[in-house]
């Protein structure tokens, strides 16, 4: 029987060269979200935690021109771009986002 692996054992290492296909990159508009959850909020962040900066630029086009909601709130009233900007690591995707009409209420998302 194999050990059960631990720490940096177990992490899968990250590809930072992939090129994702439109289609690929659409299918995240697929999403179904769990009760509760706004649909398009939760395919924000499924698209947000998933792709490089690069990929996440096509998606909002594809996001934008499906009729979804960049603007869509949280159940506490906050908005995805406001969710993005408390990340340390988030000013290109927060700048994707505003660039593309994404706004921040000022309310602190969770």
């Amino acid at each position: 029987m194999e050990e059960k692996k631990t720490g940096a054992e177990r992490t899968q290492p990250a590809v930072r060269d992939e090129f994702w296909t439109d289609e690929r990159i659409r299918s995240y508009l697929q999403f179904l979200p769990p009760e509760g959850v706004p649909a398009d909020y939760h395919i924000l962040q499924k698209a947000y935690r998933g792709m490089l900066p690069d990929a996440f630029e096509r998606f909002i086009g594809f996001f934008v021109a499906a009729g979804r909601d960049l603007n869509v709130r949280h159940v506490d009233g906050s908005t995805f771009a406001d969710h993005v900007a408390k990340h340390r690591r988030s000013t290109e995707y927060l700048r994707l986002l505003e660039q593309a009409g994404a706004i921040r209420s000022g309310k602190s998302a969770d």
